[in-house]
């Protein structure tokens, strides 16, 4: 059974992307395109095991995000992407723009591959 990850980022296009890379990775992907609409599936699902949130995003921010993540799931597996942000405040980050490379090494170190 493939590894769940929730992929929250408000850019639809990086979204898409970055979905269809880690489906390409074995993955098993749910989307969301801000931090409620991910906190809701993460609640609904039992399956996610990864979030890989964007960090700059309108309302709550990926590092809100990853805070309240972990108060539900404290054995949830958080990566973050920013193109602005330099310091993930704990969290392993990837760096936008991205290549597939990138995201298979970070998936790689932290998570586990799907």
């Amino acid at each position: 059974m493939a590894r769940v990850v929730l992929l929250v980022d408000d850019d639809p296009m990086v979204l898409e992307v970055t979905a269809i890379l880690l489906e390409d990775l074995g993955c098993d992907v749910v989307t969301a395109t801000n931090g409620d609409e991910a906190l809701a599936l993460l609640a609904d699902n039992p399956r996610i095991e990864v979030l890989i949130t964007d960090i700059n995003m309108p309302g709550m921010n990926g590092f809100e995000l990853a805070e309240k993540s972990k108060q539900m799931r404290a054995q949830l597996k958080i990566l973050a992407l920013s193109g602005r942000e330099t310091d993930g405040h704990g969290i392993p980050m990837i760096r936008k723009p991205f290549l597939r490379q990138d995201l298979v090494r970070a998936m790689e170190q932290n998570t586990g591959l799907c």
